[in-house]
């Protein structure tokens, strides 16, 4: 099932200050994170209350194709940097599991993302919720493939909705191949031929980042957005209804955040920075509003990109973000300390 371009995380990343090694209110997660190995035979199903997966997909690969800067590759070990100092603000029933990278040497986009979409489903049948740590935005496509096919095996037709916080459609044709700015038009395909509903709302758009064209390609595919100038100008609660009515139609819903779709001042080290992006605090507060529907079934957040960081600054918003998530859900399952 899985090759040489998957690896298992080196013990060694997640480190950090140790307050105490007995006193549980004084762990960080560093303490709690055990490492799994996806090729093992013998791995069987999580029966505790709430456990979470850690899968970095160290690629980039889609980023070059699309003329962007390359870089993102390295961060999903940047992200575990800033991961493994947070409190553990859950309680000791929650898991917190690192079951590898999948990468992109000596293969096509294709193929990792292929082989992403297949680690995403073993998580899930482990009973265990997906965080992916980007990686280009191309993972966005492995992601949404493992988790569509895992939930094809319990329905014929499954209703998934595709949240996507990004300041780009990333609906771009792919005649020629496939990048960092296709996914959402190759899962439209994919859905189209397995005669399923595409259901794709894409919250932060900007219009300086968007052809005209692509406007009308997200008309004709019945795609819903939300623009990010809208979002800055206004309050919240109109938006939440948007969102609630498109989440309200799903069976399931699968979070991704690009982090372009952020203010430079917030988010430095992007393959594509956006010097008029959203303010974190605002999508913090969508993404804790989605996932109390109860539906979401995976996550990823992309393009952080070490080399254009500044002092870890995007490193750091993308742990705070996947700490939020966590901590959201261990909330609605009444599993915080």
């Amino acid at each position: 099932m899985f090759d040489k371009n998957y690896k298992i995380t080196d013990k060694t990343v997640w480190q950090g200050r140790t307050d105490s090694e007995t006193n549980y209110d004084a762990f960080r997660w560093h303490q709690c994170v055990k490492l799994i190995d996806l090729k093992r035979d013998d791995l069987i199903s999580y029966t505790g209350n709430l456990g979470f997966a850690f899968i970095g997909f160290c690629c980039d690969e889609g980023v070059r194709l699309n003329s962007g800067r390359i870089g993102a590759s390295k961060g999903p070990k940047s992200i575990r940097k800033e991961l493994s100092n947070l409190p553990c603000n859950f309680s000791q029933q929650v898991k917190l599991f690192d079951v590898g990278d999948i990468l992109c040497e000596n293969c096509t986009l294709e193929e990792s993302q292929a082989l992403l979409s297949k680690a995403i489903e073993k998580i899930l049948s482990l009973n265990l919720f997906p965080i992916i740590l980007g990686g280009g935005h191309e993972v966005a496509f492995g992601s949404y493939m493992g988790t569509l096919n895992y939930l094809s095996q319990k329905s014929q037709k499954p209703n998934i909705g595709i949240i996507n916080f990004d300041a780009h459609f990333d609906l771009r044709p792919y005649t020629k191949v496939t990048s960092s700015g296709t996914m959402f038009r190759q899962m439209a395909d994919v859905c189209s031929d397995r005669n399923l509903q595409y259901s794709y709302l894409c919250i932060g758009v900007q219009k300086h980042s968007n052809t005209i064209d692509l406007f009308k390609t997200a008309d004709r595919l019945g795609v819903k957005y939300i623009l990010a100038k809208d979002i800055i100008d206004s309050d919240n609660w109109h938006f939440m209804e948007e969102i609630d009515n498109f989440i309200k139609l799903r069976d399931h819903i699968y979070v991704t955040i690009c982090s372009d779709v952020f203010s430079t001042a917030f988010a430095p080290g992007v393959s594509s920075s956006q010097p008029l992006g959203l303010d974190p605090e605002r999508v913090l507060k969508f993404v804790k509003y989605i996932l109390r529907s109860n539906k979401v079934v995976s996550f990823d957040i992309a393009e952080v990109s070490p080399r254009f960081d500044q002092d870890d600054v995007t490193a750091n918003l993308a742990a705070v973000l996947i700490f939020s998530v966590i901590n959201t859900l261990c909330e609605i399952n009444s599993l915080s300390i």
